[in-house]
């Protein structure tokens, strides 16, 4: 992996066509919420395939918490699509036969040359692809599983809610004065409405 993606590190705004063929930037697809992203081997490799599998089982509990996922891929489109099919996962996945991820990172498999795969990665981002954690996947058990995410969730959205702590000073008063930019939640939901969003309860 290239020497400066590496906690506290920015990870490059990648555009790649999604499983659908639409162009996406890794930026959009993150928004403001953490992002976990795989870098693949791709559908043809078991190891892969199961761990999108345990991933695919964490993908509700992801959602709930304001996570984005995504999975990069140097296979082609069709076999996005099958793979995103057969691990049932819900999330983008992004095709780059051209190898643009593993050449510019420096993740090139050599040990595999007749498939030309990246070395798989998962790395948990905070907001504007900043680097939280990598994880080196090469081997099957150096790959996170829910409860290596979960934690590594729980560390970045402790940092970077204002709102994670409702006790927290200033926070009452924000609410109050009807300022709902401190709370995640109900800040989405005020630019989604087009006003500030006034209600009892929290949802996701």
């Amino acid at each position: 992996m290239r020497c400066d993606i590496t906690p506290g590190g920015i990870l490059p705004n990648y555009a790649l066509p999604d499983h659908a063929g639409t162009v996406r930037t890794l930026s959009e697809l993150q928004g403001r919420d953490p992002l976990i992203l795989m870098l693949s081997r791709g559908l043809y490799c078991p190891e892969e395939y199961q761990h999108h599998l345990e991933l695919a089982g964490f993908q509700a509990k992801v959602a709930v918490g304001h996570v984005q996922m995504v999975t990069i891929s140097t296979d082609d489109r069709p076999l996005v699509r099958d793979f995103r099919a057969a691990a049932g996962a819900r999330w983008t996945f992004l095709s780059d036969p051209g190898r643009t991820v593993q050449k510019d990172l420096g993740i090139r498999d050599f040990t595999d040359p007749d498939n030309d795969p990246m070395i798989p990665h998962t790395l948990v981002l905070k907001p504007d692809l900043v680097v939280h954690t990598v994880y080196n996947g090469y081997w099957f058990w150096g790959r996170p599983t829910a409860d290596d995410l979960w934690l590594d969730l729980r560390a970045v959205t402790r940092e970077i809610r204002p709102d994670w702590d409702l006790g927290t000073s200033g926070l009452w008063e924000a609410w109050t004065a009807g300022d709902r930019s401190p709370f995640h939640k109900w800040a989405r939901r005020s630019t989604a409405n087009g006003s500030a969003f006034r209600g009892a309860g929290a949802g996701s």
